[in-house]
């Protein structure tokens, strides 16, 4: 910074700009003699990128030299990196979100520093050179990618930057985000409800379809508010229910996208005893499940878009 006039003291003002290379003894010395002068350039083709030197600033007037600036260290003009990052790793976290994590390069310290890295990821079906595009700051070796379509291949790499340019890029990897979340206007594809009589019970066998890894089954007495839930990863599940209740049925599928919406509700009514120690015949109905009958409840899957 230059001094004000007023601090100047007297005709003749310059400033006494000395160097080193740092680790070395003696100082190089040149003289800038405008009192409005703000920097020095020296030029060496020799002078390896990213150079540190040791400077010091003095002035002097008519009168003779004042005192100088304290030591501060400096570099010459860095190169871009000239390795790639390595270890490059990447997750979905969900649908729309991956994780890219990777490690540092093992970069020549002569040739410039690492201010950050930026990755690139690009889907699948699209051209590299319009991949979205994500800088981090400093030593931070992952970071997470966002907006991203569900259930799509993307490919990902990583390349370091400083101020001079960005370095070479690492291999590319590749990742799927999720399956995205089942529209909760989308409803279990079909449900087959059989009911079978056995002693005081009767038996509830469900067999559904739809893209799930976990089907919650939730059921709970037409008169009470609390409800139980069994899990099953299977295409059919058996309750066990007295013939004397009234019951709510709902399944709802659950995927690598969450939750799917849950099917209608299947009223189940009590059955009388007169019907429970006969053998019955099979009927149908969309609504409910009449005495001694095999019910077929098609849920077809709707969806808002």
């Amino acid at each position: 910074q230059t001094v004000p006039e007023e601090l100047q003291n007297g005709g003749g003002f310059g400033y006494v700009v000395a160097f080193r290379p740092l680790g070395t003894v003696s100082w190089m010395q040149t003289v800038v003699a405008s009192p409005d002068a703000a920097r020095y350039v020296f030029r060496n083709e020799s002078l390896p990128p990213f150079s540190p030197y040791e400077v010091k600033v003095g002035v002097y007037n008519n009168k003779g030299e004042g005192s100088f600036s304290p030591v501060t260290v400096v570099y010459s003009a860095e190169e871009e990196p000239t390795r790639a990052p390595t270890t490059v790793l990447a997750r979905s976290l969900s649908a729309s979100d991956v994780e890219v994590s990777w490690a540092p390069p093992w970069e020549n310290l002569h040739k410039g520093r690492i201010q950050g890295y930026e990755v690139r990821c690009w889907r699948h079906d699209e051209k590299e050179e319009n991949a979205k595009r994500i800088r981090t700051v400093g030593n931070q070796t992952s970071t997470k990618v966002g907006n991203l379509r569900g259930n799509a291949l993307y490919h990902l790499a990583v390349r370091a930057y400083n101020t001079a340019g960005t370095g070479p890029s690492s291999a590319a990897v590749n990742v799927t985000t999720k399956k995205p979340r089942e529209s909760r206007q989308t409803s279990p594809c079909q449900v087959f409800v059989q009911k079978v009589y056995q002693a005081q019970a009767f038996y509830l066998i469900f067999f559904f379809f739809f893209p799930a890894r976990l089907f919650p089954v939730l059921y709970r007495w037409n008169r009470q508010s609390s409800t139980s839930v069994i899990e099953t990863n299977k295409t059919s599940v058996e309750l066990s229910l007295p013939f004397d209740e009234d019951y709510i049925i709902e399944i709802r599928p659950f995927s690598d996208g969450g939750d799917g919406s849950s099917s209608e509700q299947i009223r189940i009514p009590k059955i009388s005893n007169a019907y429970a120690r006969g053998s019955g015949s099979s009927t149908s109905s969309a609504c409910s499940l009449s005495a001694l009958s095999t019910i077929v409840i098609s849920l077809t899957a709707r969806s808002s878009l």
